[in-house]
Order: C-alpha cells, then sequence, then structure tokens
C-alpha cells in the first residue's frame, strides 16, 4: 500500500511538511497546494518557496497545478521540471465556488470537451509525468463514465477519485457504488481519497476494496498527524510527539512571516483539524480561535497539553 498526503490550501505547504517527515513516517508522497497560473507571471514568491528542492530535501513532493488554460500549464510544468521534478498533479477536485466559477479545479468537469483538448494538448507538449486527482462530476455522480472515457484516452500516470460531486462539496458520503462500478473500466492506477479520518475507516474501506493499493489522506491526517502508522500497526499518538511537531511548525513559521497575525492565522488553521484530539478540546479551541497575539497563543496550547489528554 501506498499513502499520500493530500494537498490543502493553507496548511500543508513546505514548513508543514518538513515537520511531518520529521516527526512522523509514512507518507510516501506529499502532494504540495495547488499552483494556480496565468499568463502574464512566473511563481508568486510563496508557490516558489513551497516547491524549491531546497525546501523539500528527502521529501518526495508532487506539485499541484490549478488551471484550465493548457498554454499555461504547460509552462508552469516545464518550470516545474527544470526544478528537478518529473510529475505534476492536475488538480479537478477543488469544489470552491470561487474556484468553480471560473471552471477550474472540479469545475473543469463541467466543460468535458474542453477538459478533452486540455489533456491531449499538455501531455504532448510537457515534458513531466501527469497525475489527476478528480471528483466523479458536477451534479451527478453518472457524469463519471463519460469522464472516464476522456481520461482513459491519455497516458495519465494516476488518477485519484474522491467520490463526491462538486454539488456535495465535503456533505453527504462518498459515493462508494459509482466507484466501485468504476474500477475495472479505469486504464490509469488508482487511488482512493474520501473520509478516511481514522484507522477504523481505513480497514472498513480496504476490507471492501481489497484491489486499491493507493490511498490518499487529507483531513483525516491533519487530525491526526500520526494516522499512517497507526493504520500500520504503529504505537498511538503521544503527547510528547504531537507537542514537538507543533513547536516546530510554529518555530519554523515565526522564522518566515512577519507579524503575530500571520503566524496565528497559520496556526489557527492547523488547529482547526487537530483539536479534536483532545479532551474537553470546545473550550480551548474557542481560547486559540480569539488569541490576539503570539503570547496569548502559547499561554492556551501549554494549558491544552498540560491540563488535556488525547481521545
Amino acid at each position: 500500500m501506498q499513502y499520500y498526503f493530500a494537498p490543502l490550501e493553507g496548511v500543508t505547504g513546505y514548513i508543514y511538511r518538513n515537520a511531518h517527515k520529521k516527526h512522523f513516517e509514512g507518507v510516501d508522497k506529499y502532494f504540495t497546494p495547488f499552483i494556480s497560473p496565468n499568463s502574464i507571471r512566473n511563481f508568486t514568491t510563496k508557490e516558489l518557496n513551497d516547491i524549491l528542492p531546497e525546501n523539500n530535501l528527502g521529501i518526495e513532493t508532487v506539485p499541484q497545478i490549478l488551471s484550465n488554460k493548457s498554454e499555461e500549464f504547460i509552462q508552469t510544468a516545464n518550470a516545474l521540471y527544470d526544478y528537478g521534478y518529473r510529475e505534476v498533479n492536475l488538480n479537478l477536485g477543488c469544489p470552491s465556488g470561487t474556484v468553480v466559477s471560473k471552471g477550474k479545479g472540479s469545475g473543469f468537469l463541467a466543460y468535458p470537451e474542453q477538459l478533452d483538448r486540455f489533456l491531449d494538448d499538455i501531455l504532448t507538449h510537457s515534458k513531466m509525468k501527469l497525475s489527476v486527482k478528480t471528483r466523479l462530476g458536477i451534479t451527478d455522480p453518472e457524469e463519471f463514465y463519460d469522464l472516464i472515457k476522456i481520461f482513459n484516452k491519455y497516458p495519465i500516470e494516476e488518477l485519484t477519485i474522491h467520490p463526491r460531486v462538486q454539488k456535495d462539496f465535503y456533505k453527504n458520503t462518498p459515493n462508494l457504488e459509482v466507484f466501485r462500478a468504476s474500477l475495472s473500466s479505469i486504464k490509469a492506477q488508482i487511488c482512493y481519497n474520501g473520509d478516511l479520518f481514522k484507522k477504523d475507516d481505513y480497514e472498513n474501506f480496504i476490507k471492501n476494496f481489497k484491489e486499491i493499493d493507493r490511498i490518499m489522506l487529507g483531513r483525516g491526517l491533519i487530525s491526526n498527524p500520526n494516522l499512517i502508522s497507526e493504520i500500520k500497526g504503529g504505537n498511538p499518538l503521544d503527547k510528547s510527539r504531537l507537542k514537538n511537531f507543533h513547536d516546530e511548525v510554529y518555530e519554523n513559521y515565526q522564522k518566515v512571516l512577519s507579524g503575530d497575525h500571520n503566524v496565528l492565522f497559520k496556526m489557527k488553521e492547523i488547529w482547526l483539524y487537530m483539536i479534536q484530539l483532545f479532551s474537553n478540546e470546545k473550550k480551548y479551541a474557542k481560547a486559540i480561535k480569539k488569541s490576539d497575539n503570539l503570547r496569548e497563543y502559547e499561554k492556551v496550547v501549554k494549558s491544552l497539553f498540560d491540563q488535556q489528554e488525547l481521545i
């Protein structure tokens, strides 16, 4: 089994990736938060820092691109090739309204003919291996069967399937019926993504889908950074390791970000997920959210680790 860490904008950048790789084991590939190219610029400073090889030493990193224009995708992919990358991931999964309204992310799935031409162009002119992360469609899971016909025309390295439609966002449950029905007709290697938050979730999924040998974990792995180790039969998460991980992320954000507000914004994003590991978490979640400066934040976090237990 191969385990991938899904990208999450604002959370899983290079500082988080490096700390996670150091303190927790089991991730075979980390995918970067998406790069959104356009015709009038190169990488932003934030994007460049995230993909620089020196910021990803010893980490199997795959950049993700969010685009519906082949020339912009090709330009970005070729620039990534020059930095030493050999695989790039196309984001056809993001359900955000602002992204979808531009026909990007899962919004691109509404335009199958355009998507077909796009894939033909980028796979003809890019040097990179292409993997794709997709949803089932926009409103109806049955849309996926026509999308498969498009995907099968091209040498896609790997197809990661999040079996919801765009309109679901992250509500409802993944449509495992359509996922199962589609498996035999997909030519690319298949990776599953969706609602695997705990070891039991993973075991129940694998019991029913023994043929799947690639799993992408996102929100579940951010909520419990030790999840893959636990899936593999390792020791449960302990507070000491979690505190060391937290402290490294926190300290490194202070080195690269200016001002309390920017550091707190990053840490609060992580705690939206990670706080559920603790007993009596609501009181502390509220206090972390209300923190206005680093001193307040540090006091709350110290109290959380000192007074509460992992559940």
